[in-house]
Protein backbone atom coordinates (compact mmCIF):
# COMPACT_ATOMS: atom_id res chain seq x y z
CA UNK A 1 0.00 0.00 0.00
CA UNK A 2 1.58 3.30 -1.09
CA UNK A 3 2.08 6.20 1.32
CA UNK A 4 -1.15 8.00 2.13
CA UNK A 5 -2.16 11.13 4.03
CA UNK A 6 -4.61 10.02 6.72
CA UNK A 7 -6.69 12.52 8.68
CA UNK A 8 -6.79 11.30 12.28
CA UNK A 9 -9.60 13.10 14.07
CA UNK A 10 -8.89 12.93 17.79
CA UNK A 11 -5.27 12.06 17.09
CA UNK A 12 -4.01 13.68 20.30
CA UNK A 13 -5.90 11.23 22.49
CA UNK A 14 -5.00 7.80 23.86
CA UNK A 15 -6.04 5.67 20.90
CA UNK A 16 -5.47 8.33 18.25
CA UNK A 17 -1.87 9.03 19.26
CA UNK A 18 -0.97 5.33 19.12
CA UNK A 19 -2.67 5.12 15.74
CA UNK A 20 -0.53 8.00 14.45
CA UNK A 21 2.65 6.23 15.51
CA UNK A 22 1.46 3.04 13.85
CA UNK A 23 0.57 4.88 10.62
CA UNK A 24 3.95 6.63 10.51
CA UNK A 25 5.76 3.34 11.11
CA UNK A 26 3.86 1.88 8.15
CA UNK A 27 4.98 4.75 5.91
CA UNK A 28 1.86 6.90 5.99
CA UNK A 29 1.50 10.55 7.02
CA UNK A 30 -0.98 11.18 9.84
CA UNK A 31 -2.61 14.61 9.88
CA UNK A 32 -4.09 15.25 13.34
CA UNK A 33 -7.26 17.24 13.94
CA UNK A 34 -7.96 17.67 17.66
CA UNK A 35 -9.50 20.41 19.78
CA UNK A 36 -7.33 19.33 22.75
CA UNK A 37 -10.29 19.29 25.13
CA UNK A 38 -9.22 15.79 26.15
CA UNK A 39 -6.19 15.14 23.95
CA UNK A 40 -2.64 16.28 24.61
CA UNK A 41 -0.38 18.37 22.43
CA UNK A 42 2.64 16.38 23.64
CA UNK A 43 1.08 13.16 22.29
CA UNK A 44 1.26 14.45 18.69
CA UNK A 45 4.71 13.41 17.48
CA UNK A 46 4.34 11.98 13.96
CA UNK A 47 2.68 14.67 11.90
CA UNK A 48 1.11 18.12 11.95
CA UNK A 49 -1.48 19.07 14.56
CA UNK A 50 -4.42 21.16 13.42
CA UNK A 51 -6.19 22.49 16.49
CA UNK A 52 -9.93 22.54 15.96
CA UNK A 53 -13.15 20.58 15.80
CA UNK A 54 -14.82 18.25 13.33
CA UNK A 55 -17.89 20.43 13.87
CA UNK A 56 -16.11 23.26 12.02
CA UNK A 57 -17.00 22.73 8.36
CA UNK A 58 -14.86 25.67 7.20
CA UNK A 59 -11.81 24.15 8.87
CA UNK A 60 -12.55 20.72 7.41
CA UNK A 61 -12.85 22.17 3.90
CA UNK A 62 -9.49 23.90 4.41
CA UNK A 63 -7.86 20.64 5.51
CA UNK A 64 -9.30 18.70 2.59
CA UNK A 65 -8.18 21.34 0.08
CA UNK A 66 -4.69 21.67 1.62
CA UNK A 67 -3.82 18.01 2.05
CA UNK A 68 -4.46 15.15 -0.34
CA UNK A 69 -6.39 13.08 2.20
CA UNK A 70 -6.95 9.42 1.29
CA UNK A 71 -8.93 8.34 4.34
CA UNK A 72 -10.29 9.61 7.65
CA UNK A 73 -10.04 7.84 11.02
CA UNK A 74 -12.41 9.03 13.75
CA UNK A 75 -11.33 8.84 17.43
CA UNK A 76 -12.94 12.07 18.62
CA UNK A 77 -15.99 10.82 20.53
CA UNK A 78 -16.77 11.62 24.14
CA UNK A 79 -16.53 8.33 26.03
CA UNK A 80 -17.65 8.61 29.68
CA UNK A 81 -20.78 6.51 30.16
CA UNK A 82 -21.84 8.19 33.40
CA UNK A 83 -21.43 11.65 31.94
CA UNK A 84 -23.50 10.64 28.93
CA UNK A 85 -26.39 9.76 31.26
CA UNK A 86 -26.08 13.04 33.17
CA UNK A 87 -25.61 15.24 30.10
CA UNK A 88 -26.76 13.43 26.95
CA UNK A 89 -27.00 16.63 24.90
CA UNK A 90 -23.24 17.04 24.59
CA UNK A 91 -22.88 13.38 23.57
CA UNK A 92 -25.42 13.65 20.78
CA UNK A 93 -23.98 17.01 19.72
CA UNK A 94 -20.37 15.80 19.56
CA UNK A 95 -20.65 12.10 18.83
CA UNK A 96 -23.52 12.30 16.34
CA UNK A 97 -24.10 15.81 14.97
CA UNK A 98 -20.41 16.70 14.60
CA UNK A 99 -19.73 13.32 12.99
CA UNK A 100 -22.47 13.98 10.43
CA UNK A 101 -20.74 17.26 9.65
CA UNK A 102 -17.44 15.44 9.14
CA UNK A 103 -19.02 12.82 6.90
CA UNK A 104 -20.92 15.37 4.83
CA UNK A 105 -17.77 17.43 4.25
CA UNK A 106 -15.86 14.28 3.30
CA UNK A 107 -18.48 13.35 0.71
CA UNK A 108 -18.41 16.86 -0.74
CA UNK A 109 -14.61 16.56 -1.05
CA UNK A 110 -14.95 13.09 -2.62
CA UNK A 111 -13.09 11.45 0.27
CA UNK A 112 -14.98 8.20 0.62
CA UNK A 113 -12.88 6.02 2.94
CA UNK A 114 -13.75 6.17 6.65
CA UNK A 115 -12.70 4.14 9.71
CA UNK A 116 -14.87 4.61 12.76
CA UNK A 117 -14.00 4.01 16.39
CA UNK A 118 -17.15 2.32 17.64
CA UNK A 119 -17.80 0.44 20.88
CA UNK A 120 -19.08 -2.76 22.41
CA UNK A 121 -21.52 -0.43 24.22
CA UNK A 122 -23.80 -0.80 21.18
CA UNK A 123 -24.70 -4.30 22.42
CA UNK A 124 -25.98 -3.35 25.87
CA UNK A 125 -26.34 -6.14 28.39
CA UNK A 126 -25.22 -9.35 26.66
CA UNK A 127 -27.49 -12.33 26.18
CA UNK A 128 -24.48 -14.48 25.24
CA UNK A 129 -20.68 -14.47 25.58
CA UNK A 130 -18.50 -14.17 23.67
CA UNK A 131 -20.40 -11.46 21.83
CA UNK A 132 -20.41 -11.65 18.03
CA UNK A 133 -21.31 -8.93 15.54
CA UNK A 134 -24.75 -10.50 15.09
CA UNK A 135 -25.65 -10.01 18.76
CA UNK A 136 -28.79 -7.84 19.23
CA UNK A 137 -28.09 -4.12 19.52
CA UNK A 138 -29.67 -2.67 22.65
CA UNK A 139 -27.40 0.06 24.09
CA UNK A 140 -28.38 1.06 27.61
CA UNK A 141 -26.91 4.59 27.79
CA UNK A 142 -26.59 7.67 25.56
CA UNK A 143 -22.93 6.93 24.87
CA UNK A 144 -23.75 3.52 23.39
CA UNK A 145 -26.76 4.93 21.55
CA UNK A 146 -24.60 7.67 20.00
CA UNK A 147 -22.21 5.04 18.62
CA UNK A 148 -25.06 2.97 17.21
CA UNK A 149 -26.61 6.05 15.60
CA UNK A 150 -23.37 6.78 13.79
CA UNK A 151 -23.15 3.18 12.56
CA UNK A 152 -26.65 3.51 11.13
CA UNK A 153 -25.72 6.83 9.53
CA UNK A 154 -22.64 5.26 7.97
CA UNK A 155 -24.76 2.59 6.33
CA UNK A 156 -27.10 5.26 4.94
CA UNK A 157 -24.11 7.21 3.59
CA UNK A 158 -22.81 4.03 1.98
CA UNK A 159 -26.07 3.53 0.10
CA UNK A 160 -26.60 7.19 -0.80
CA UNK A 161 -23.08 8.48 -1.47
CA UNK A 162 -20.81 5.47 -1.97
CA UNK A 163 -18.96 5.98 1.33
CA UNK A 164 -16.84 2.95 2.19
CA UNK A 165 -16.34 2.40 5.88
CA UNK A 166 -15.12 0.04 8.56
CA UNK A 167 -16.64 0.31 12.02
CA UNK A 168 -14.55 -1.26 14.78
CA UNK A 169 -16.37 -2.12 17.98
CA UNK A 170 -13.82 -1.99 20.79
CA UNK A 171 -14.07 -3.79 24.07
CA UNK A 172 -11.57 -2.37 26.63
CA UNK A 173 -8.56 -0.59 25.15
CA UNK A 174 -5.60 -0.78 27.52
CA UNK A 175 -1.81 -0.79 27.77
CA UNK A 176 0.60 1.61 26.12
CA UNK A 177 3.20 1.62 23.40
CA UNK A 178 6.08 -0.58 24.63
CA UNK A 179 8.62 2.25 24.38
CA UNK A 180 6.81 4.12 27.17
CA UNK A 181 6.76 7.47 25.34
CA UNK A 182 2.99 7.70 24.87
CA UNK A 183 0.20 6.26 26.96
CA UNK A 184 -3.17 6.71 28.62
CA UNK A 185 -3.91 10.08 30.26
CA UNK A 186 -7.63 10.73 30.69
CA UNK A 187 -8.71 13.56 32.97
CA UNK A 188 -10.65 12.43 34.89
CA UNK A 189 -9.57 8.81 34.56
CA UNK A 190 -12.34 6.21 34.49
CA UNK A 191 -10.62 3.08 33.10
CA UNK A 192 -9.73 0.25 35.44
CA UNK A 193 -6.09 -0.49 34.56
CA UNK A 194 -4.80 3.11 34.82
CA UNK A 195 -6.78 3.58 38.03
CA UNK A 196 -5.16 0.45 39.48
CA UNK A 197 -1.71 1.67 38.46
CA UNK A 198 -2.38 5.09 39.98
CA UNK A 199 -3.09 3.25 43.24
CA UNK A 200 0.20 1.37 42.84
CA UNK A 201 1.95 4.72 42.44
CA UNK A 202 0.29 6.12 45.56
CA UNK A 203 -1.66 8.68 43.57
CA UNK A 204 -4.91 7.33 45.01
CA UNK A 205 -5.38 5.44 48.26
CA UNK A 206 -7.29 2.49 46.85
CA UNK A 207 -9.22 1.06 43.94
CA UNK A 208 -12.99 0.74 44.13
CA UNK A 209 -14.56 -2.60 43.21
CA UNK A 210 -18.20 -2.14 42.28
CA UNK A 211 -19.68 -5.34 43.66
CA UNK A 212 -18.18 -8.76 44.38
CA UNK A 213 -21.37 -10.81 44.23
CA UNK A 214 -21.61 -11.45 40.49
CA UNK A 215 -21.88 -14.96 39.07
CA UNK A 216 -18.18 -15.13 38.19
CA UNK A 217 -15.28 -17.07 39.65
CA UNK A 218 -14.39 -14.48 42.30
CA UNK A 219 -17.61 -12.46 42.27
CA UNK A 220 -16.25 -9.46 40.35
CA UNK A 221 -17.08 -8.41 36.79
CA UNK A 222 -15.24 -9.93 33.83
CA UNK A 223 -14.04 -7.71 31.00
CA UNK A 224 -12.11 -8.23 27.76
CA UNK A 225 -8.92 -6.12 27.52
CA UNK A 226 -7.16 -5.37 24.24
CA UNK A 227 -3.71 -3.85 23.86
CA UNK A 228 -3.70 -0.40 22.30
CA UNK A 229 -1.16 -1.40 19.66
CA UNK A 230 -3.33 -4.35 18.65
CA UNK A 231 -6.16 -1.86 18.14
CA UNK A 232 -3.90 0.25 15.95
CA UNK A 233 -2.88 -2.81 13.95
CA UNK A 234 -6.55 -3.58 13.27
CA UNK A 235 -7.14 -0.06 11.95
CA UNK A 236 -4.18 -0.34 9.62
CA UNK A 237 -5.47 -3.67 8.35
CA UNK A 238 -8.90 -2.10 7.82
CA UNK A 239 -7.27 0.68 5.80
CA UNK A 240 -5.43 -1.87 3.65
CA UNK A 241 -8.64 -3.89 3.26
CA UNK A 242 -10.44 -0.91 1.73
CA UNK A 243 -7.42 0.12 -0.35
CA UNK A 244 -7.54 -3.37 -1.89
CA UNK A 245 -11.18 -2.88 -2.85
CA UNK A 246 -12.79 -4.44 0.21
CA UNK A 247 -16.34 -3.46 0.95
CA UNK A 248 -15.71 -2.65 4.62
CA UNK A 249 -18.05 -3.67 7.39
CA UNK A 250 -18.39 -3.96 11.16
CA UNK A 251 -15.90 -5.84 13.34
CA UNK A 252 -15.44 -6.55 17.03
CA UNK A 253 -12.01 -5.97 18.50
CA UNK A 254 -11.25 -7.88 21.68
CA UNK A 255 -9.03 -10.69 22.87
CA UNK A 256 -11.83 -13.19 23.34
CA UNK A 257 -10.60 -13.75 26.91
CA UNK A 258 -11.98 -12.06 29.99
CA UNK A 259 -10.44 -11.16 33.33
CA UNK A 260 -12.15 -10.27 36.60
CA UNK A 261 -11.50 -7.01 38.40
CA UNK A 262 -9.66 -8.91 41.12
CA UNK A 263 -7.49 -10.65 38.52
CA UNK A 264 -6.53 -7.27 37.07
CA UNK A 265 -5.56 -6.00 40.53
CA UNK A 266 -3.58 -9.15 41.36
CA UNK A 267 -1.76 -9.05 38.02
CA UNK A 268 -0.92 -5.38 38.58
CA UNK A 269 0.50 -6.22 42.00
CA UNK A 270 2.70 -8.89 40.41
CA UNK A 271 3.89 -6.57 37.63
CA UNK A 272 4.56 -3.53 39.81
CA UNK A 273 5.68 -5.26 43.01
CA UNK A 274 3.32 -2.93 44.88
CA UNK A 275 0.47 -3.75 47.23
CA UNK A 276 -2.82 -2.30 45.96
CA UNK A 277 -5.64 -1.70 48.40
CA UNK A 278 -9.12 -2.56 47.07
CA UNK A 279 -12.40 -1.38 48.58
CA UNK A 280 -15.55 -3.29 47.66
CA UNK A 281 -18.59 -1.02 47.34
CA UNK A 282 -22.08 -1.35 45.90
CA UNK A 283 -22.67 -2.42 42.30
CA UNK A 284 -23.05 0.24 39.63
CA UNK A 285 -26.40 0.25 37.81
CA UNK A 286 -26.17 -1.35 34.39
CA UNK A 287 -22.89 -3.23 34.88
CA UNK A 288 -23.05 -6.64 33.19
CA UNK A 289 -21.37 -9.56 34.92
CA UNK A 290 -19.42 -10.62 31.81
CA UNK A 291 -18.48 -8.74 28.64
CA UNK A 292 -16.21 -10.68 26.31
CA UNK A 293 -16.02 -10.23 22.56
CA UNK A 294 -15.51 -12.62 19.69
CA UNK A 295 -13.07 -11.22 17.11
CA UNK A 296 -13.21 -14.18 14.74
CA UNK A 297 -14.66 -12.05 11.96
CA UNK A 298 -11.78 -9.54 12.14
CA UNK A 299 -9.26 -12.39 12.19
CA UNK A 300 -10.87 -14.00 9.14
CA UNK A 301 -11.62 -10.93 7.00
CA UNK A 302 -8.79 -8.59 7.98
CA UNK A 303 -6.10 -11.08 8.96
CA UNK A 304 -5.88 -9.51 12.41
CA UNK A 305 -3.64 -11.27 14.93
CA UNK A 306 -3.19 -9.57 18.33
CA UNK A 307 0.47 -9.38 19.30
CA UNK A 308 -0.04 -8.65 23.00
CA UNK A 309 -3.02 -10.69 24.25
CA UNK A 310 -1.63 -11.48 27.72
CA UNK A 311 -2.95 -9.37 30.59
CA UNK A 312 0.44 -9.17 32.33
CA UNK A 313 2.05 -7.75 29.17
CA UNK A 314 -0.75 -5.21 28.73
CA UNK A 315 -0.29 -4.07 32.32
CA UNK A 316 3.52 -4.13 32.07
CA UNK A 317 3.44 -1.75 29.09
CA UNK A 318 0.91 0.50 30.84
CA UNK A 319 3.07 0.50 33.99
CA UNK A 320 6.09 1.59 32.00
CA UNK A 321 4.19 4.66 30.82
CA UNK A 322 2.55 5.51 34.16
CA UNK A 323 5.67 4.99 36.27
CA UNK A 324 7.71 7.25 33.95
CA UNK A 325 4.88 9.80 33.60
CA UNK A 326 3.01 9.75 36.94
CA UNK A 327 1.38 13.09 36.14
CA UNK A 328 0.63 12.17 32.54
CA UNK A 329 1.60 14.49 29.72
CA UNK A 330 3.31 17.73 30.69
CA UNK A 331 0.67 19.81 28.95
Amino acid sequence: MKKKNILVVGGAGFIGSHMCKYLAKAGHQPIVLDNLSYGHRDAVKWGPLIEGSMADQTLLKHIFSTYDISAVMHFAALIAVGESVENPAIYYRNNVAATINLLQTMVEANILCFIFSSSAAVYGNPIENPITETHPLHPINPYGRSKLMVEQILEDFRHAYGLRYVSLRYFNAAGADPDGKIGEDHRPETHLIPLVLQAALGLRKDIKIFGDDYTTGDGTCIRDYIHINDLAQAHLLALAHMADGGSGGIYNLGNGNGYTVKEVIETAENVTGKSILADVIARRPGDAAILVGSSEKARKDLGWRPQYPELDVIIEHAWRWHSEHPDGYAD
